[in-house]
């Protein structure tokens, strides 16, 4: 039976219902037709890409052309899953003018379906602005990647009680702002577990343990795809990578002996090169 695309009605529909829901991420058309031919429901076209595709140590030298290029692909590859695009570092906190400039331009320019963009309660006034141009809004809100630095790096949010009732007021900002749902990352079980509950909009949780609405994971990661580094949160379904270098290095060998390419594998028409 082919995969039904979700609407934005569904993420509160699939809430309400108790529908668990998963979310990866994609940067490129084939990696995009893969997980359509999946049962997934989300894509984002994260900027996490820089480190991904395009071989940063962070996130925060992409831009709005990467995530323009990236995400036009991704469209293009899953017409039947709802396709994400994330705003970079610096295309939204000059002011809401440019927030809502670059949104569009994302939107339009690539046909995703909503864009995610990361901050808390500070940033519910400059959401609110961008969703009533008419431009749904995924918030982000726990490790925001963008911001590792103001954070101490790379590191579990929400770990005393005040940042873990700051928490659960940025999820009720963004709720009231007007986000569909809202991306945790990295924070206690117990934690998630608590905003989760604190709003009527999916929580969608990387790190955030098993009491959330949606499942988050990067691709890659997932697959085994990106080297020896595997964040405590990520499960390997697969390990890829190895695959990969065992069929690339069995080419390189058939090479040198000969063995590649067979008949099966050459144009065997007669031609007569000195008639």
């Amino acid at each position: 039976m082919a995969k039904k695309k979700m609407s934005i009605l569904d993420f509160k529909k699939y809430k309400e219902e108790g529908r668990k829901f998963t979310y990866v991420t994609a940067y490129d058309y084939t990696m995009a037709s893969i997980i359509n031919d999946s049962e997934t429901e989300v894509i984002l076209v994260g900027d996490s890409l820089g480190m991904i595709m395009l071989g940063y140590d962070g996130t925060e030298a992409v831009t709005m052309e990467d995530m323009i290029h990236h995400t036009k692909s991704v469209v293009k590859g899953a017409p039947d899953t709802y396709i994400i695009g994330d705003m970079p570092f610096g295309s939204y906190n000059e002011s809401t003018q440019q927030a809502i400039h670059n949104c569009t331009r994302l939107m339009k320019e690539t046909g995703c379906d909503a864009i995610k963009l990361e901050g808390g309660a500070k940033y519910a006034e400059l959401i609110k602005a961008i969703i009533n141009a008419g431009i749904p809004v995924c918030g982000h809100i726990g490790l925001t990647p963008q911001t590792t630095t103001s954070l101490g790096g790379f590191k579990v949010q929400g770990g005393t009680p005040e940042s873990a009732r700051q928490l659960i007021e940025d999820a009720k900002a963004l709720e009231a702002a007007g986000c569909f749902g809202i991306v945790l990352e990295c924070v206690p079980a117990v934690v998630a577990k608590a905003v989760t509950e604190a709003v009527s909009i999916p929580i969608m949780g990387i790190g955030a343990g098993p009491d959330v609405d949606c499942q988050v994971l990067v691709t890659q990661d997932l697959l085994g795809m990106y080297g020896n580094f595997k964040p405590k949160f990520v499960k390997l379904y697969a390990k890829l990578r190895e695959e990969m270098v065992k069929a690339l290095n069995e080419f390189h060998t058939e090479t040198e002996e000969g063995a590649f390419p067979t008949e099966d594998y050459s144009f065997n028409k007669k031609v007569d090169i000195n008639g």
